[in-house]
């Protein structure tokens, strides 16, 4: 029996979002079969079982914003279930064991100051729609850190993430208790370091999770025996993409609740979650991160950036695509704060408040003269009002999977590049200023080396799309 000792797994559920930026609909996708997607394959074969076996009370979670999302109106009874089991925790331990999310998967080290602001403060007030709590942790997208991104969550009262242990600057930590990160001006943050190697045969090596018992007695009764230098207890914290139990790995969602139900159980070790072992065992030991740095590149986060070894022989389009969206998302700042400012000094609190638009709590309008201090003509507000959208597909255009893989000829890329066209033409609705040009021209450096599809290609593709709607609107509404 091992009384001290403990066990805490997470899931990182998340998928990119699917929905074409046009209809706003997910289209018909190959490979997904028998289901019309795969968000709908992977929920039956994962979202769904775990939630009906609890399995989303004895880990710790984070569910991606636009999942949940597309969940909620998709399966809400799952939904529910998800909910209700943190709220067991909550009840059982005062705390509960769903963390929150940056609400884009942006890599965050990548964005401006008030991107990061933007991105957390949303993520936080989905969390917040959904479990109706406060989030006491925030999984950052691929694990990607850098220090003011730390502030940025400490500023807003989250305590504590979790990374990889090559994010620490110490390469020899041991990850079986949690850290404090201290930050500037006295702020500090907890971390949790995920154990490497055991986190990695999980995710890859089937054969390690066939049997519980097996993976119990093998791989983690040997590690969870070690003692603490100081004698506290220790803690052993896997962490993987969550699709692993049951999608990536058929049947793994019952290896799961056998473990955590049975096997860990029987062998005296305690199953928790990291806001409960802050709770019962606050960090003492002090660690300090490596700023640009993430859990699936080892070359900091250049594979969302430039030309990686992660992605060989076809990251060179990275960095131009990155620069363009850059310049676009500058192009689109300007813009913003040159039409709102006149109206509304604090532009990027309206901005970081317009989650609660985009969560139906209320209109544009309302929060628009809420902010103004007054009401706005009609004109003016519905200016402001398309321009808020187009801040939110600026947001969207910086989805991280539009850089993680090989080529610049994939859904993914094309999806951030249809957020930006979007972005744009709200922006040009609002203003009567002639953007496009200027956006397309910066995305034709931006080409797949395997098809020589451009940027600025996709860019018109989808401005005809929405100019096709915006002809067939005003005929439909011709007077």
């Amino acid at each position: 029996m091992m009384k001290n000792a403990a066990l805490c797994i997470h899931g990182h559920f998340y998928q990119p979002p699917r929905h074409d930026p046009i209809t706003g609909e997910i289209p018909k996708e190959p490979g997904a079969e028998p289901y019309h997607n795969w968000n709908e394959r992977i929920h039956a074969e994962c979202y769904e079982p775990n939630a009906r076996l609890g399995n989303f009370q004895r880990i710790s979670f984070n569910i991606g914003p636009t999942l949940f999302a597309w969940m909620e109106t998709y399966d809400p009874a799952t939904v529910r279930a998800i909910i209700e089991q943190d709220r067991a925790n909550v009840a059982q331990f005062g705390v509960g064991n769903a963390i929150a999310q940056a609400y884009n998967h942006t890599i965050l080290p990548l964005a401006a100051y008030m991107d990061k602001v933007t991105q957390v403060r949303w993520g936080i007030a989905e969390f917040e729609h959904r479990f109706g709590r406060k989030p006491e942790g925030m999984w950052l997208p691929e694990t990607a850190v850098d220090t003011e991104t730390l502030c940025v969550l400490a500023d807003h009262g989250i305590t504590f993430t979790i990374l990889a242990p090559w994010q620490a600057q110490d390469p020899h930590l041991d990850t079986g208790r949690a850290y404090r990160v201290p930050l500037p001006h006295g702020r500090s943050i907890n971390v949790f370091f995920y154990h490497p190697s055991l986190s990695s045969t999980i995710s890859f090596d089937p054969t390690a999770t066939a049997n519980a018992d097996e993976f119990f007695a093998t791989r983690l009764r040997p590690l969870l025996e070690q003692p603490m230098p100081d004698g506290e207890p220790r803690l052993v914290l896997l962490a993987s993409d969550g699709e692993l139990y049951g999608h990536h790995q058929p049947f793994r969602d019952y290896f799961l609740q056998y473990l955590l139900t049975t096997t860990a159980p029987c062998n005296g070790v305690d199953v928790t979650f990291p806001a409960r072992w802050l709770r019962e065992h606050p960090a003492r030991a002090i660690m300090h991160i490596r700023d640009n740095t993430s859990w699936s590149c080892h070359h900091g986060v250049l594979r969302w950036s430039g030309m990686c070894p992660c992605t060989p022989d076809g990251g060179a389009w990275k960095e131009a695509f990155r620069d363009a969206m850059n310049r676009i998302g500058a192009m689109l700042d300007g813009v913003y704060v040159e039409h709102v400012q006149p109206y509304i000094s604090n532009v990027w609190e309206l901005r970081h408040r317009y989650i609660e638009v985009i969560l139906g709590h209320r209109s544009a309008e309302d929060l628009i003269w809420e902010m103004a201090g007054k009401r706005l003509d009609a004109e003016i507000t519905q200016a402001i009002a398309l321009l808020l959208k187009s801040q939110h597909a600026r947001q969207q255009m910086f989805t991280s999977c539009g850089w993680f893989f090989e080529d610049f000829d994939r859904i993914e890329p094309k999806n951030n590049v249809a957020y930006a066209t979007q972005a744009v033409w709200f922006a040009q609705q609002a203003t009567h200023r002639t953007l496009a040009p200027t956006a397309a021209a910066r995305l034709r450096a931006v080409q797949s080396r395997r098809t020589g599809l451009r940027g600025d290609t996709i860019f018109w593709q989808y401005w005809a799309q929405w100019q096709h709607l915006a002809a067939a609107y005003a005929f439909a509404h011709r007077g």
